[in-house]
Formats: C-alpha cells, structure tokens, sequence
C-alpha cells in the first residue's frame, strides 16, 4: 500500500468514527424526541424510538401550542433574549478590551474576578435582596440584568484573548488622529472582534434562551415566563403522569429558535472560530 492510499484510508476511518460517535450521540436522541412528539400519550409513556402506530401530529402540537401558552413564553423570551444578548456582547467587550491592553495588577484581579462566573453558580439569595432593594424583584429588567451578569465572563474570556492578537499600533494610529477610546472602540476594535462576538452571539443565545434555574426564582409572574420555564409549569401540570408526547412536542417547538439561528449564523460561526483558532 502507497503513502498516498494510507492517508486516504486513515481519513476514511477517521471520518467514519467520527460519524458513528454524531450518530450516536447527536441522530438517536434527536429522533428519539421528534418520533415520539408524534405518538399517542400511550405509545410516548413507553419512551422508544419505534415508528409511532398512530399519528397524533396536529393534536400534540396544537395543544402544547394552545394549553401550554407557547406564544406568550415565546414573545417573553424573545423579549429578554435580545437585549440581554446585545448588552452583554457590548459590555463584555468593551471590558475585554481593557483589560488585553492593561498589564496592572489591580484590572488582572478584576479580570480574572469577571471570568469566575462561568465556573461559579450564581448566587439566587444575594440577588434577590439585590433586586428587592432596587425595586426590580419579579420584573423583566431585573431578570435581564442578572442574566447580564451571569453571562458577561463568557463574552469577556472570549473576546480578550482574541483582542490580545490585534496590533496595538492600529489603535495608536486612531489616537494619533484624534480618535477618542469610545470612537477608537467603535470604529475601530468592534469591525475586528466581529467574528469572535458571532460565536459569543449563538453561545448567549442557547445559554440565555435555556436558562432556567434563575427565571424560576426571580420571574414568579406566569405572564413573564419564558419557554423553559413555560415548559416546566406546562409538564408538571399533570395531576398523575407525565404527558410524554405534549413534552416532547413542546421541546421542539421551544428550540426552533435556536435552530434557526444557527442555521443563519452558521457560516459566521465557524469563520469566527477558524480566525480565532489562526489568531491564537
């Protein structure tokens, strides 16, 4: 066997594993939930991946769609989603920023401060009281700033190291012409950092849209609940047993957002990350 046959066999097997690993970790469990959005209450509560005896398309749907509040979840997601997702990037940075062209130790403290909170929990007591003491308990702008807060080390880890590889000369230029550091950042940071803050973009986007354990707390309203928790309340409205096919059918239709998102994005999100791969 020649060189050249090697490595095409070697690729072939690498490939082929590779696909058996997203078959069975990614494929099963994503027809696994489609099928059984698709089955009767009886043939879902057996929770197989067989083909369902009986339809049960429209039905399902429509009532995940109707009892389960899906258009209001949906709008009060999106609502939080967008300018939490915005806020975030453009905080996050602008702090990154900073704290790539500073070399004090007191900003290196804070920076490394700011990133703790994506290994940290958040803590649910020490917001509360935060937000009852301005006011802002049980609303949406309470619930969005602290996602903000909660999600600013993912955007301000990314986005710093990416910042790190941009000349500084460029910005000295900008200086040199009278550019202010918010018209420096705007005009000239901001059009560099683009695609890293795409791949930010679609991380907040699953990260925010998901989030679950903080809107249980600080969004007791049922008129402000977004789709995970809209999905909880609608699942465990069940006296007895859990309505499998409602709960799948209402999985699905609280992703399709993403879905689409990333279907849009896609083509950012991987030139941001072969850029940032080549930057570092």
């Amino acid at each position: 066997m020649s060189l050249h046959q090697a490595t095409r066999v070697r690729s072939w097997l690498r490939h082929g594993t590779l696909t058996a690993i997203a078959i069975v970790w990614i494929a099963v469990p994503f027809w696994f939930l489609i099928v059984n959005s698709f089955k009767t209450e009886a043939e879902a509560s057996v929770l197989s991946i067989a083909w369902p005896d009986r339809w049960n398309i429209v039905n399902n749907y429509r009532t995940v769609i109707v009892q389960g509040s899906y258009f209001r979840g949906l709008a009060n997601s999106f609502i939080i989603a967008v300018p939490t997702i915005l806020a975030v990037l453009l905080l996050g940075s602008m702090a990154a920023w900073i704290y790539a062209r500073s070399h004090r130790r007191t900003v290196r403290f804070l920076y490394y401060a700011s990133i703790l909170s994506i290994l940290l929990p958040p803590g649910i007591i020490p917001t509360i009281y935060l937000l009852m003491q301005l006011n802002l308990e049980g609303s949406r702008l309470g619930f969005m700033l602290a996602l903000t807060g909660t999600r600013l080390g993912i955007v301000i880890f990314m986005v710093t190291g990416f910042v790190s590889a941009i000349p500084r000369d460029i910005e000295q230029s900008a200086f040199l012409d009278g550019a202010s550091r918010i018209r420096t950042y705007w005009h000239v940071i901001l059009p560099m950092i683009t695609p890293v803050l795409f791949v930010g973009a679609v991380f907040l986007s699953i990260s925010v849209w998901n989030e679950f354990f903080l809107s249980i707390y600080l969004l007791p309203d049922p008129d402000m609940a977004t789709l995970p928790l809209t999905l909880y309340k609608f699942a465990s409205s069940s006296q007895f047993t859990l309505k499998w096919n409602l709960v799948f059918a209402q999985v699905i239709l609280s992703n399709i957002p993403l879905l689409i998102v990333y279907v849009i994005f896609q083509k950012r999100v991987i030139g941001g990350l072969s850029e940032g791969a080549l930057n570092g």
